[in-house]
């Protein structure tokens, strides 16, 4: 018998933030991370984005490669306690749309799938708060002495999460037609084209546009933003301002 499978991505589908950005400022907060790296590095991107002249994507690739430079030779233990810390406090900073949707997954018997972009110490912690079936992330490697080695195996790409998901759907043997995909960058567009029910949450701008250029997708995919109190679904074809 096939399973059925609901797949999600978490940065901006499940979780209102990035669950890396969270941990990058709780590593300067605990002095991994030398704090002047934020004011020489990231602070300029990032006030850019936040009133609205840049790009949140420039924002996140220039804040993930000073990441990465900045964790080379971390102790895997340190960055595990610092996630732990991530997730406790900020764990329940979730979409209620989402919410809700990963709780009626389950009471219907979908075996549900984490995959994201952000380090795969932090999806497995996410996964496990939130009781999905099994998880994948970008592996941070670490060497003999569990220090980070700056080597990433990357999953923040579509081709990569598409790889991901043809693994899944083997072992598990999932019926794609019954199944669901929930995400937010093009990053996620090969997910959300593979299953019979594909849904977009606050997509970006990129992204809206791959699915209204899709002949198949502009007709199956459901557009979901969330905002303050109110939750839309709207037609991919919806008018933009």
């Amino acid at each position: 018998m096939k399973s059925k499978a609901a797949f999600f991505d978490i940065d901006g589908t499940i979780f209102r933030n990035s669950l890396m950005i969270e941990h990058f400022q709780k590593l300067i907060k605990f002095e991994v991370v030398d704090p002047t790296i934020w004011y020489t590095k990231v602070k300029k991107v990032y006030l850019e984005w936040e009133k609205r002249y840049g790009d949140f994507e420039e924002y996140l690739e220039i804040l993930a490669q000073v990441y990465i430079e900045e964790l080379k030779g971390v102790d895997k233990a340190d960055i595990d306690y610092i996630a732990e810390h991530v997730i406790k406090i900020n764990g329940d900073m979730i979409y209620k749309f989402s919410r809700n949707q990963i709780n009626w997954h389950k009471e219907n018997g979908y075996k549900i799938f984490f995959i994201s972009g952000s380090p795969d110490f932090l999806v497995s912690k996410m996964s496990e708060k939130y009781g999905a079936t099994e998880y994948r992330g970008t592996i941070y490697e670490v060497d003999e002495n569990n220090k980070f080695t700056g080597n990433i195996v990357k999953m923040w790409d579509s081709k990569s999460k598409l790889e991901a998901i043809k693994e899944i759907i083997d072992e598990y043997n999932v019926d794609l037609e019954s199944s669901y995909a929930y995400g937010d960058t093009t990053g996620d567009f090969s997910m959300l084209k593979m299953v019979g029910n594909p849904v977009a949450i606050n997509p970006n701008k990129e992204l809206l546009n791959e699915i209204r250029k899709d002949n198949i997708l502009k007709h199956k995919a459901s557009i979901i933003v969330e905002r303050k109190n109110v939750i839309y679904k709207l037609d991919p074809m919806v008018e933009l301002l």
